[in-house]
């Protein structure tokens, strides 16, 4: 029997019980702008309408790319109710991605919505005049249809499709850190499976309040936030930019959020601006004050009503989750990817005792460790296969199993340990494989090092770059010493062929502008190791700490 999909869940909240309550509020001027059920629906279904008067049909794809908004969420809902196939495009997308999507998914239309730098998308849409494009109801590009005008002059669709557990709902691409993304096909069954699980592991129902942020063109926020909160009926909010982004918080004061290492980083660094860690440490020592301290700093986040919080998409350091521990906040660290709709471990119910960990198998998931270290996942969620290219889904998917390309290791309970991709492995000129994940998943529980990458292929010996804490009037010889101690450290527990040689402070932060981090902020180690390949053969003799700015 097939499981109840998300938008057949709205479409009975919108036509029965809860047409009037609120489901969508998108933060405007510092006001929320708040969409019934009924105004969800109603709007998707015009846009239904629009799109087959523009030609569209059944199947055909339609891309999306705009930063999370109600819109999005809208149509979304749209593609589904007109059984179009949906291509979501990351917001920060760079111009070559962009065109890779739309020419290989041959989308015929495009949702433009709320954008930080247009000139991409332009540049894209420029060359491909044929695609219809559609400008939601925000300062955006020029497009052949206005968002608005759309639902003012369409009628709602009378369409209520039935969709099959295997037909293809929506094809996402991969965030692309060893090259072009491949498009994962999603069916209906598999992303509404996931939803569920998700939906009844975390106990989600209608009381809560979600605040949607990471991009929807990823598979999380599109399963556990979009997916979830339209099958449980979850009242969702979205920021109105980046710089009010803690105020958009607190305006809406979430029960479940969702967030990347990076965030939760920043916020550590927010609080020890005001509270060091050394005072904060003494007042928690304190019987009463420790309850309202850590009060106080949840409630600064907008976040002392959170029952769950979560983090995901790339690694994040022991050390982070033990110092929110000790504010009282428990963050739940998950393991998944597009292919297994990101559910496949996580530490929920929260377990002290497993941070380091990603968690164990979700109820339906089974997870195994093949013979060279590999995860094999299985589940009823997994994708169909990638959008034309038979060879690669064959190397993926074999018996049933996921081939996920990660390393890891599964201890006496089951909790799942990752250790890096079987492809991040290098060898040196020594001819030694050195693989850098658990060597800095190491550093990161030693340092307060933001981001880091270890590279070494066909080098004398590996070097870590690194990307430094930008502190005010920063002790540049202070800092040298603390991580010439940490390097030493870790150098006393590899052996010969891993240790160190070096370590090269980067200037410039590594982004998703100059194309260092994914969109998804995982590091492309294959750009870092074409840029500094031969960072060896200019290092300074005896020097281990190397500034690239010097």
């Amino acid at each position: 029997m097939s499981l109840p999909k998300p938008y057949e869940r709205m479409l009975q909240f919108a036509e029965n019980e809860r047409s009037n309550e609120v489901f969508l509020r998108q933060i405007i001027n510092r006001q929320f702008k708040d969409f019934t059920y009924s105004d969800v629906i109603d709007q998707a279904l015009r846009m239904v309408t629009a799109l087959k008067a523009m030609g569209l049909q059944p199947g055909d794809r339609v891309a999306l790319i705009s930063k999370n908004c109600a819109e999005w969420f809208i149509s979304d809902l749209a593609m589904t109710l007109g059984s179009f196939i949906s291509v979501p495009i990351f917001p920060t997308a760079g111009k070559e991605t962009i065109g890779h999507v739309l020419d290989h998914s041959e989308s015929k239309a495009l949702f433009i919505g709320k954008l930080d730098d247009t000139l991409a998308v332009k540049e894209s849409i420029d060359e491909r005049s044929e695609i219809l494009t559609i400008a939601f109801p925000y300062p955006t590009i020029n497009c052949g249809y206005d968002w608005n005008d759309l639902l003012v002059k369409h009628e709602p669709s009378d369409d209520r499709p039935e969709h099959g557990d295997d037909d293809l709902m929506t094809i996402v691409y991969t965030s692309g850190s060893t090259g072009l993304p491949k498009g994962a096909m999603l069916t209906y069954g598999a992303v509404t499976w996931a939803a569920t699980q998700v939906c009844e592991l975390l106990g989600v129902y209608k009381n809560d309040r979600a605040f949607s942020y990471l991009p929807l063109a990823h598979i999380t926020e599109r399963v556990y936030i979009l997916s979830t909160t339209m099958l449980a009926g979850t009242c969702t909010a979205f920021p109105e930019s980046l710089d009010t982004f803690i105020d958009d918080v607190k305006m809406h004061r979430p029960t479940l959020f969702i967030s990347v290492p990076r965030l939760w980083t920043l916020f550590q660094q927010r609080i020890q601006e005001k509270l060091p860690d050394a005072k904060l440490n003494f007042l928690l020592k304190l019987p009463i004050i420790s309850g309202l301290i850590k009060k106080k700093i949840q409630t600064n986040l907008g976040l002392e009503n959170c029952r769950v919080l979560g983090c995901g998409s790339a690694p994040v350091s022991p050390a982070l989750l033990r110092w929110y521990e000790k504010i009282g906040m428990n963050i739940t660290e998950a393991w998944g990817m597009t292919e297994s709709m990101a559910y496949s471990t996580v530490n929920y119910p929260y377990r002290s005792d497993k941070v380091g960990t990603v968690g164990n198998a979700g109820p339906g998931v089974e997870v195994k460790i093949a013979d060279d270290g590999e995860i094999l996942v299985k589940t009823k969620g997994l994708f169909s296969g990638y959008y034309k290219n038979e060879e690669a889904t064959n190397e993926t998917i074999i018996d049933g199993w996921l081939h996920t390309g990660d390393k890891g290791s599964l201890d006496a309970d089951g909790y799942l340990s990752i250790e890096g991709r079987k492809k991040d492995a290098f060898k040196t000129a020594k001819g030694k494989f050195v693989s850098p994940v658990p060597i800095e998943k190491r550093l990161f529980e030693l340092s307060n090092i933001e981001l880091m990458c270890l590279v070494g292929s066909g080098m004398p010996a590996p070097i870590l770059l690194a990307v430094p804490h930008q502190f005010p009037n920063m002790d540049k010889a202070r800092y040298e010493r603390k991580v010439e101690s940490i390097i030493s450290t870790i150098n006393g527990e590899l052996e010969s062929h891993e240790k160190i040689k070096g370590v090269l402070m980067v200037e410039d932060p590594w982004s998703i502008e100059n194309g260092i981090l994914t969109p998804t902020l995982k590091i492309k180690r294959h750009e870092l190791e074409k840029i500094y390949q031969n960072i060896c053969d200019e290092w300074p003799k005896g020097k281990l700490v190397v500034w690239e700015s010097n």
